[in-house]
């Protein structure tokens, strides 16, 4: 109703008043800028939580893959791929854990096609 009774030119000064601070049209020196920067940080940390949660508890979201770490290892320090036990000890003196399990085991040849190295994925 106030809409109607009001003079034009208060209408126009409230949109463009309203324009300017949708589109953020003031210079950083005004003291309306330092109002909008107060007015969204007291939005930002009075908020309630509960304004933005759905309702529905998130699952724990599991890793898609099983592979936590993979390890380099030297050819010169083991035989072959199929020595799991000397890769095992390797890992262990790596990464000085003992709660592991050996996934998989990649040989890496150089350019001759000779063994470089083993990627060793743990888990």
């Amino acid at each position: 109703m106030w809409l109607l009774t009001c003079k034009l030119e208060h209408v126009r000064g409230l949109f463009t008043t309203l324009k300017k601070i949708f589109f953020w049209n003031y210079a950083r020196n005004t003291w309306q800028w330092d109002l909008l920067c107060v007015v969204i940080l007291i939005f930002i940390f009075l908020t309630p939580k509960s304004w933005f949660s759905s309702g529905e508890r998130a699952q724990g979201t599991v890793h898609q893959s099983r592979v936590v770490k993979t390890v380099l290892i030297d050819s010169e320090l083991i035989g072959n791929e199929e020595d799991r036990n000397k890769i095992e000890q390797r890992v262990k003196a790596m990464t000085g854990r003992t709660d592991f399990e050996v996934l998989e085991v990649r040989r890496i040849p150089d350019a001759e096609g000779r063994t470089r190295s083993f990627e060793v994925d743990i888990r």
